[in-house]
């Protein structure tokens, strides 16, 4: 039986109009998470919904997921949905940290059986990427860089300044004999209980390889384990400036429900 959380921003803000806001939900290998979003600020309204992803993580059995927290959040307007998948043309072409059946799912068919509203669904780097633009530093509106979630894998986004390249897959770029997801995602970190000086230095030797192939003007890390920044950033040595993401892991909502808003289709 799946359990559910709720969080709630640590920020508070008077609502606006209804009309701006938006709902967004982030699919992950351990969660789905769902909330409403002020689009003026990027901050949740009320509290995000999380329930833990079916351990056979299957189209059907996520898409009902999906139903289960807009209907627990009364939310009857267009809605966003992030997959860690390529998703192009609304087809997924591809399965990270969830069941293989998701390869070649026709999204807006699975969804449209489950949702009587409008929704958009994108890979949930380029979500997370895009909030960043919109609500974080400004270094992620400036020149190019590679925005990374690391959790239960790593999510990547190109971002030249502020535009997205979307459905980059760097976190299954082989680095030396392995994944680099394999080695320095915060779940293997978790897995094999690696102290944050071991971790960094895998984490590291995955920013270098990117650094020469790509030479961005920055990294920006995002997913959960950026909100121990203060545990381990400054043990990085890689040679391109590297920063926390602003939103944390608030950013793959943030970014789905801009997608509802905006109508984005990758």
């Amino acid at each position: 039986m799946t359990g559910t959380t709720a969080e709630t921003s640590t920020e508070k803000h008077a609502a606006p109009a209804q009309a701006e806001h938006s709902f967004g939900i982030d699919i992950g290998g351990s969660g789905i998470k769902g909330a409403e979003v002020d689009l003026a600020n990027g901050e949740f309204v009320g509290e995000r919904l999380k329930i833990a992803t079916p351990e056979k993580s299957t189209p059907e059995a996520v898409a009902k997921i999906v139903a289960q927290i807009v209907a627990e959040k009364n939310w009857e307007s267009p809605v966003g949905i992030t997959l860690p998948s390529v998703v192009k043309d609304q087809k997924v072409l591809s399965a990270a940290n969830i069941d293989k059946s998701w390869i070649g799912v026709d999204a807006q068919e699975l969804f449209a059986q489950y949702l009587d509203q409008p929704f958009v669904v994108l890979n949930d780097a380029d979500a997370a990427g895009l909030a960043e633009v919109a609500y974080g530093d400004e270094v992620a509106r400036t020149g190019s860089v590679i925005f990374l979630t690391l959790g239960t894998g790593i999510g990547s986004a190109f971002l030249l300044d502020g535009q997205l390249f979307p459905n980059t897959e760097l976190g299954h770029m082989m680095v030396g004999d392995a994944e680099a997801e394999h080695q320095a995602s915060s779940a293997v970190k978790e897995r094999e209980d690696l102290k944050y000086k071991e971790w960094v230095k895998r984490l590291d030797r995955v920013l270098e390889e990117y650094e020469k192939l790509f030479n961005p003007h920055a990294f920006i890390i995002g997913g959960g384990i950026s909100r121990k920044w203060e545990k381990w950033g400054d043990k990085l040595t890689t040679s391109t400036p590297v920063a926390p993401a602003q939103l944390r892991n608030r950013a793959g909502i943030v970014g789905a429900a801009m997608a509802a808003q905006q109508g984005l289709k990758p």
